[in-house]
């Protein structure tokens, strides 16, 4: 049995994203950061909404994650780029599927050895284009591929087993890891209970599963044998991902989206787009860094 998790969820900016995504703690910052796919931007803010600080991208950002060299790593629809929040300046560092022009990059992962996870998908989300990478700062490798939404790149907390969601099919998949980044044994861990697709997905200290469920208004805890074991309402559809961060690691920051929505539905649920926090009993497991690159 599972039931709602009775934690008050708080709108800590209600900035209205097309699709917000992505959020991930930078510790060394005591910042969020976080995407608008749609908005083409990245957006930053302290762990209680203030100091709030936006860049504006020259297209779709996928994702964004923190660099241990500094700055961070974007993920655009052809590239991977590199941003410097101080002075704005962005530089290509590698180029990714230059010729599946309707792709773009989805969400991201720093594993523990500072290696980057990442999808892409169909940007018309009809198409079986998007596949799964692994980039260590230099070789650029396939890891699965034939999807048409990739999203929720993460691994456990021992390190042995890595999640993948197809968000079109409706499931979560399992994987052994190798220590060489070497994926085998895929099969499907969790199918989410409906209404919704599940997005983002995250892990806490206990390797449970947070997964974020669109058009479901709500973020699912699943055990690491896949059984539901509790749910966190929201206040609007649309919910995209979850990133545990703040001083204690407790706080759980969540993104949500207005894509696809009517008038009447943004009318029913304004803080759709919106930012959102709560604090939980378990923590999450520490924000990696991507490896420095040159």
């Amino acid at each position: 049995m599972y039931g709602m998790l009775n934690q008050e969820v708080e709108c800590i900016w209600p900035l209205g994203a097309t699709l917000g995504e992505g959020p991930c703690w930078h510790a060394a910052d005591q910042a969020l950061y976080f995407v608008d796919i749609k908005g083409h931007a990245v957006h930053r803010c302290a762990a209680d909404g203030s100091a709030r600080r936006s860049w504006h991208l020259l297209g779709q950002v996928g994702f964004v994650l923190p660099l241990a060299s500094g700055g961070l790593v974007c993920g655009l629809p052809h590239s991977l780029l590199h941003l410097d929040p101080h002075s704005g300046a962005t530089r290509v560092l590698r180029e990714v599927e230059p010729d599946t022009p309707n792709n773009r990059c989805n969400d991201g992962f720093a594993d523990a050895q500072g290696r980057l996870w990442f999808g892409t998908m169909d940007d018309g989300e009809r198409e079986h284009s998007g596949a799964l990478y692994l980039w260590d700062g230099q070789r650029l490798r396939q890891q699965d591929s034939g999807y048409i939404i990739t999203n929720g790149p993460c691994i456990s907390p021992d390190g042995r087993s890595f999640y993948h969601t197809d968000t079109r099919a409706k499931c979560i998949y399992a994987y052994d890891l190798a220590p060489d980044g070497s994926l085998s044994n895929r099969r499907v861990l969790i199918r989410p209970e409906p209404p919704g697709h599940p997005d983002g997905t995250c892990i806490d200290a206990e390797g449970a599963l947070w997964v974020a469920m669109f058009r479901g208004g709500r973020v699912d805890r699943y055990a690491p044998d896949g059984r539901l074991i509790g749910s966190i309402a929201l206040p609007c559809p649309n919910i995209t991902k979850l990133a545990f961060g703040g001083p204690d690691g407790r706080t759980a920051f969540i993104t949500t989206a207005r894509k696809g929505m009517t008038p009447e539905e943004i009318s029913q649920a304004p803080l759709s787009g919106a930012l959102f926090r709560v604090r939980l009993a378990v923590p999450g497991l520490p924000q990696h860094l991507l490896a420095p690159i040159a």
